[in-house]
């Protein structure tokens, strides 16, 4: 036992049929979600090297 729960504690998985529209969905989530931050990051980037050479330039 360790911590009060047996090491080899059987455990149970049930799992879930996933479809290729779920998957195709998420992915697409997470491109549109990475494009849009790196269209503010970019941004970020430009204008603070804009105000960088506006003060020291």
């Amino acid at each position: 036992m360790v911590g009060g729960v047996a090491v080899a504690e059987q455990q149970t998985y049930e799992f879930v049929e996933v479809k290729a529209g779920d998957i195709l969905a998420e992915r697409q989530a997470e491109w549109a979600g990475f494009t849009t931050f790196m269209t503010w990051a970019v941004g970020v980037i430009v204008v603070l090297l804009v105000l960088l050479y506006l003060i020291w330039g």
